[in-house]
């Protein structure tokens, strides 16, 4: 997976050579040259060493970043896809918690993943109209359990 890279370290101010921005960021200078080659980070060619300069670093550092992604209503994330997908067979299990959250556990539709979503008793009825949801117990803790255990002579 990729290293987030601090884009704070970067003045705005100062142009910078490749081994300053490899050095600032610790990152190798192939990588900030394949950076410069591929024009996504602009950069001043016309003479050696190649100047970066800080205000068009820190925005192309700030561009790499990743922006959160929100679920639709009948979505959950899976981490298989690294992205927001539907239910398989539209359907999905849901698991209560505490008395006012449960966790919806579903398949992924595009690889078969298992993937879960923190869902509110409240929004419950909303989902349903969407995914065909089966109620499950929750299994029961070691120390509400009936059946004695195999070492209580201990």
């Amino acid at each position: 997976m990729a290293k987030r890279l601090n884009w704070r370290l970067v003045k705005i101010h100062r142009s910078y050579t490749v081994e300053e921005v490899a050095r600032l960021l610790g990152v190798a200078k192939g990588s900030v040259l394949r950076w410069v080659k591929s024009g996504n980070l602009p950069a001043l060619k016309e003479q050696r060493p190649f100047l970066i300069l800080g205000r068009e670093l820190q925005d192309y550092l700030k561009g790499r970043r990743t922006t959160k992604q929100t679920c639709g209503p009948a979505q959950c994330y899976c981490f298989t896809c690294r992205a927001p997908r539907d239910a398989a067979e539209r359907m999905a299990d849901f698991w209560p918690l505490t008395a006012k959250v449960g966790n919806l556990q579903a398949l992924c539709a595009s690889c078969g993943g298992l993937m879960h979503k923190r869902v509110s008793l409240a929004r419950l009825p909303a989902l349903r109209a969407c995914l065909d949801i089966t109620n499950t117990q929750a299994p029961p803790r070691i120390g509400k359990c009936d059946a004695p255990g195999l070492n209580d002579h201990l």
